[in-house]
């Protein structure tokens, strides 16, 4: 595999890669290379679910999103998702489990998204970094579903995380 670097920065880089294809040909790809991530469904004691609405410059609006953040350099998806339920949202998790994970974008993009949900909630003070606009958006687990079925929720990562929680058993 043939390599070049384009661009390197805090978030991504980007690279020029030359790959070999399962049909023995060979091609030349952009490839977005990113550490990952870590998002997180927050479930408080009544049932109804912490989202929140996130302005996001890439697409120039705010979006209903859950809380989540990059792995920085080698923490665990555990401890990043920590971190941001608690600046993002203002909570500290007693319970932690596994949802899944996904890949963001894979034809051009190599980042991987844990997804958790969290239960067992304690509210603490939360702390946005100064470039986030973050508001709270608590929901009956009914009214997300609805939110979600009427396009009100467009963050892949939020809809796949919602419709594995609603495809559980234990889910309202």
């Amino acid at each position: 595999m043939a390599s070049s670097p384009i661009f390197s920065g805090q978030i991504i880089s980007v690279d020029v890669e030359e790959h070999e294809l399962p049909n023995g040909r060979r091609g030349r790809f952009e490839i977005v290379r990113h550490n990952g991530g870590a998002a997180v469904l927050p479930i408080l004691n009544d049932g109804r679910l912490v989202l929140i609405r996130q302005y996001r410059a890439a697409v120039g609006r705010t979006l209903v999103e859950i809380p989540a953040g990059r792995l920085e350099g080698n923490e665990s998806p555990e401890a990043c998702i920590t971190r941001e339920l608690a600046e993002e949202a203002g909570y500290r998790a007693g319970q932690l489990s596994p949802l899944g994970k996904m890949l963001s974008s894979p034809g051009f993009c190599d980042e991987t998204i844990h997804l958790f949900v969290a239960r067992q909630l304690t509210p603490i003070p939360p702390s946005p970094e100064e470039d986030e606009v973050i508001e709270p958006l608590l929901l009956s687990p009914t009214a997300a579903r609805q939110l979600l079925q009427q396009g009100g929720i467009v963050d892949s990562k939020t809809q796949l995380a919602l419709l594995l929680y609603f495809s559980t058993e234990d889910a309202p």
